[in-house]
């Protein structure tokens, strides 16, 4: 096609409504606030739901619960404070390996049976 036939057949799509929309400035608000509401129920909720669970976990660890550290150490709690719990992870020759290991690094909490504390 040459370039007064592409100018021609814009001309004919610009006359039959193919141009730009000639809505208010305000017609745009109600798709942009679904994407938003779609965003959030699909990404933003199930996110903080999960990090609210992942903290009560976090909160909830005490003594006798086995754990799973974020670098992969498993252990069981022998002593808690408020931002640090001591994990014994090893007993050698009779000596019981322990580590602290800050409470926001534990990643997976097994609970201790009633009786099986220690």
């Amino acid at each position: 096609m040459s370039g007064t036939a592409l100018l021609g057949v814009n001309a004919i799509l610009l006359q039959a409504g193919g141009g730009a929309p000639q809505g208010s400035p305000l017609g745009m608000l109600v798709p942009m606030g679904a994407i938003f509401l779609i965003f959030y129920f699909l990404i933003l909720r199930p996110q903080h739901k999960q990090q609210r669970a992942q903290e009560d976990l976090r909160k909830g660890a005490a003594k006798g619960d086995e754990v799973v550290t974020v670098g992969g150490v498993h252990g069981r709690i022998t002593g808690t404070t408020d931002d640090v719990l001591t994990v014994e992870i090893a007993s050698l020759k009779g000596e019981r390996v322990r580590i602290k290991v800050d409470r926001a690094k534990i990643d997976r909490v097994e609970k201790a049976a009633k009786g099986e504390e220690s």
